[in-house]
């Protein structure tokens, strides 16, 4: 007889009660939409016969009478696949092996759409920067237009990296009421050793390093198809996606080109039969993705020391299914939830290491058992998430889950809840004169917790670099990078910035950095206040800032603040201004999402 499963930690309890509260108008809206678009038949029922006969023109007599007598389901594949993104390249394979698995299970699947997939690796720097998180907002209304044609009883996404998933889920929830599994490409092989790797970029930061040592490193690194196997945005997305129980369990870093890897694209696309109204198990997406669902994403995030990103991202995914989240929720969370894995940037290992020690089942294992976790969510398997802290196998051929290792096979990068690396999650809200900003502090030593300094004010982490090369920066100071939020230039990352206050801190110098930008994903051992809201560009106060102001971040009692008499603070004239016009690199194309997205802690949204 199975021991009951442990009582809900209280914390979560009460925030996940705030949410459900707080969300109660938007979510039983969205939830009466859902009811109004997916009667449970098949949607192919609505069309008119010039509909139906477009939708199966193309297919082959097998394939034509399944859809035109409507007993089989039809899957959407929506697909981020380009080869000349490491991460998704292995893709390029997944639609005829879906095809077979979808006519094996007696389904149908049709490519319905392709979505675009651009690299913040590449961009980082770069003006294409710029489009970043937009492309996220951009992806979801893509996936809307594939799934347009209302003649799909289910989808199967097809993405990995930073804006691709969370657009893809977001594009998922407005067709909310088709089930959805998400399908992943793996990760690539370990290459370049992390801390080899950082050394040599602080190494070039310093001129001790030219061009070509620079690129042979980076080459060394991301050297492979599948996805960066740093801990960053791209794989936190993997995770999410277990911890959401959108995807087949354990998927989320088996490698790419590998039987199992196949098998389980295999069985992503039975599941995603077996779940339409036509299959007996419907599960819409809509349903799937509730308040308790978004709670065990955050805790997620924080126990393994995730991506930042996300704490814009999941506050726009969870708006999508009528869910209202913010930033202290997170924080919340954040002090209950211990730190149990540690992956590059929290620490050496990679994602691969990570998998090898007791990846995916062995997290969500050990926060279900201590309580941290809704245990009862629904996901793409039925009832319960269980079934994700076990691992899959094949076995002469056949595929198998098997429990994961009752203890972690490397201490140094995964550890249970009970000896956990820090008591606490990886994030913290700032909260202060100068707004309300996100703090990462998994990889923060203890003693840059707390950092009160000067400032030296900045308009572009162009001019940040410069001073640094000019030799202006050898002293304590506080940088405040401004207008870089969405709507003064899309919140580009500031990924640039991380060797450079890296190596000053590597002299000995207290330094901090606070922007209403984005850091990288991968960002790590540099204190940053980043996601300032307001933001500049709207009045924020972080504008107000001069060089010489005092800056105090204190991690510890949650505040940022502007050591400036509130008087003085208000006399100070309104330094706003108008965003430069963003021409070239197709920025002109998104000056419409500029002028509406929202701010970072409602989830930088521009479509809604």
């Amino acid at each position: 007889m199975s021991s009951p499963p442990p009582a809900l930690h209280p914390a979560v309890l009460a925030v996940t009660a705030r949410i459900i509260a707080r969300s109660a108008p938007g979510r039983a809206a969205y939830l009466e939409q859902l009811q109004a678009a997916g009667a449970p038949r098949a949607s192919r029922g609505r069309l008119s016969c010039a509909n139906l006969a477009h939708v199966f023109a193309a297919s082959d007599a097998h394939d034509k009478a399944g859809l035109r007598a409507g007993r089989w389901p039809n899957l959407a594949i929506v697909s981020a696949y380009n080869d000349m993104l490491s991460a998704h390249q292995p893709l390029e394979r997944y639609p005829a092996l879906i095809k077979r698995a979808a006519r094996e299970a007696g389904a149908v699947a049709q490519f319905a759409g392709g979505v675009p997939a651009m690299c913040d690796g590449i961009t980082q720097g770069q003006p294409g920067m710029e489009l970043s998180l937009f492309s996220r907002d951009v992806i979801a209304m893509a996936t809307a237009v594939a799934l347009s044609h209302d003649a799909f009883d289910a989808a199967l996404y097809l993405g990995v990296c930073d804006k691709i998933v969370p657009g893809l889920l977001i594009g998922a929830l407005s067709f909310g009421h088709l089930p959805a599994v998400f399908v992943p490409a793996g990760p690539m092989p370990s290459g370049l050793p992390n801390p080899d790797k950082a050394r040599v970029r602080r190494d070039y930061a310093e001129g001790k390093a030219d061009r070509a040592a620079l690129l042979d490193a980076e080459a060394a690194s991301y050297h492979a198809a599948g996805t960066c196997t740093f801990y960053g945005t791209a794989n936190s997305n993997q995770m999410l996606m277990e911890a959401m129980g959108l995807h087949v369990p354990g998927s989320a870093f088996v490698p790419p080109g590998t039987p199992l890897r196949d098998a389980l694209t295999a069985f992503a696309t039975r599941r995603a039969a077996a779940t339409t109204a036509l299959g007996g198990e419907y599960l819409p997406v809509g349903r799937l993705v509730d308040e308790r669902s978004i709670v065990n994403a955050i805790v997620t995030l924080l126990a393994t020391g995730g991506s930042t990103n996300h704490t814009i991202h999941l506050v726009a995914v969870a708006a999508a299914a009528g869910i209202h989240v913010n930033w202290d929720d997170f924080d919340e969370l954040s002090a209950i939830v211990p730190l149990i894995a540690r992956i590059y940037p929290n620490g050496t290992a990679d994602v691969n290491h990570f998998q090898a020690a007791g990846g995916t089942g062995f997290v969500l294992r050990e926060l279900l058992g201590a309580g941290l976790l809704h245990g009862d969510v629904r996901t793409i398997m039925g009832v319960g998430l269980a079934s994700y802290t076990r691992d899959p196998f094949l076995v002469d051929g056949e595929l198998v889950w098997r429990d994961v290792p009752a203890t972690s096979l490397d201490t140094s990068v995964l550890r249970p809840v009970r000896a956990p690396f820090s008591v606490e999650g990886g994030m913290r809200l700032l909260r202060g004169n100068l707004g309300r900003a996100v703090l990462k502090t998994s990889a923060l030593r203890e003693q840059d917790h707390v950092v009160e300094a000067p400032a030296i004010v900045f308009d572009d982490q162009e001019s940040l670099v410069a001073a640094f090369e000019a030799g202006a920066l050898e002293r304590d100071f506080v940088a405040v990078v401004r207008y870089q939020g969405p709507r003064a230039n899309g919140m580009p990352e500031l990924h640039r910035l991380t060797p450079v206050l890296g190596v000053l801190m590597g002299r000995g110098y207290r330094v901090a950095l606070v922007t209403d930008g984005r850091m990288s994903g991968a960002s790590g051992p540099v204190p940053a206040a980043i996601h300032v809201t307001p933001e500049c560009a709207t009045g924020g106060p972080l504008a107000h800032v001069r060089d010489g102001d005092v800056i105090r971040m204190d991690a510890s009692a949650g505040t940022l603040e502007l050591r400036l008499a509130p008087a003085e603070l208000a006399a100070r004239a309104d330094p706003r201004r108008a965003p430069e016009p963003a021409v070239g690199y197709g920025r002109e194309l998104f000056g419409t999402l500029r002028a509406v997205v929202s701010d970072a802690e409602l989830g930088a949204v521009a479509c809604r």
